[in-house]
C-alpha cells in the first residue's frame, strides 16, 4: 500500500525591488496636529529634502484641535509650490462630505469619530447625537460657511498616488485587483485581505489609517500612520529606488 503525504504549497512571497519613478516622502495620518507638520516640515528643510515631493496619505482633520488650521496650511504649500505637494483623500475628510450631503444622518458618526475636534477649530458647536434634523441642518450650513474653498479643495482630492511601482493610498488595496480598478470603499477605509496577502503585480503599497507602532515595510505594504494625534509621533517615509528610511 502506497501512503502519500501533500504537503501545503508555500504561501506566495512578495519580492519586487521599490522602484518609484521618483524619490517622494509619504506622509502619515495628521488627524489636526499641526504642531508634528510644522516640526515635520522643519527637519525635512534641515536635512536637505526640502525640494522632495511630499505625498499625504489622508486624515488631516478630526481628533487633534486644530483641523482647520492643518488644512490651511495645506492648501496653502499647495498654492505656492503644486508640484511639491501631493494630498490624498483619507476616511475622515470623506466622513466630513457625508455630512455635509446629508447632515442628519451622516453627522452623528462623524462627530462620535473626532468630528467633534474639527467643528471646535472652526467654532462651531457639538451637537446631541439625538440632535432634531433641523439643528443638523444648521449646523451644516455654518459649517460650510467657515469652511469656504476648503470644500472644493476636498472634493477634489485623489484617492491614489503612484509613481512606477509604488502606489500610495490612505487605507488599502485589494491585493486580487488591479490599483487602478480599486473601489473607493477598500482605498479609504481598508480591505480583509490586504494584510495578509501579498499583491503578485510586484506594486508596492504605502498606507496610512491602520495604526502601528512603528513604521514597517512587510511584503509590498508601507505602513506610516503611528497615531500622531496621540503618540506625538508622525511619520514620513522617504521612498527612493531600492531605498526606503523613516523620518
Amino acid at each position: 500500500m502506497s501512503i502519500f503525504f501533500w504537503k501545503r504549497a508555500p504561501k506566495p512571497t512578495f519580492d519586487a525591488l521599490l522602484a518609484p519613478d521618483q524619490p517622494f516622502f509619504a506622509v502619515g495620518d495628521i488627524h489636526g496636529r499641526l504642531d508634528l507638520l510644522q516640526d515635520l516640515l522643519r527637519r525635512l528643510e534641515k536635512a536637505g529634502h526640502a525640494e522632495v515631493k511630499l505625498v499625504c496619505v489622508g486624515d488631516y482633520i478630526d481628533r487633534g484641535d486644530q483641523s482647520r488650521e492643518v488644512l490651511n496650511l495645506l492648501q496653502s504649500l499647495q498654492a505656492d509650490d503644486p508640484g511639491s505637494l501631493v494630498c490624498l483623500l483619507g476616511n475622515h475628510e470623506q466622513m466630513l462630505l457625508d455630512f455635509l450631503e446629508d447632515p442628519a444622518r451622516s453627522g452623528p458618526r462623524w462627530l462620535l469619530h473626532g468630528g467633534l475636534q474639527t467643528f471646535a477649530s472652526y467654532g462651531i458647536s457639538p451637537l446631541s447625537q439625538t440632535a432634531p434634523r433641523e439643528e443638523w441642518e444648521i449646523a451644516r450650513n455654518k459649517f460650510r460657511e467657515v469652511l469656504g474653498n476648503t470644500e472644493g479643495w476636498l472634493r477634489g482630492l485623489p484617492r491614489v498616488w503612484q509613481t512606477g511601482n509604488v502606489a500610495v493610498v490612505h487605507a488599502a488595496a485589494d491585493p486580487a485587483l488591479p490599483i487602478d480598478k480599486q473601489t473607493e470603499k477598500t482605498l479609504l477605509w481598508g480591505h480583509k485581505d490586504f494584510g495578509r496577502t501579498s499583491r503578485q503585480d510586484g506594486i508596492w503599497v504605502v498606507h496610512g489609517h491602520t495604526i502601528v507602532d512603528h513604521p514597517k515595510a512587510i511584503n509590498g505594504r508601507i505602513s506610516v500612520d503611528t497615531g500622531g494625534y496621540a503618540t506625538g509621533l508622525l511619520t514620513a517615509a522617504l521612498v527612493e529606488q531600492g531605498s526606503l528610511r523613516f523620518l
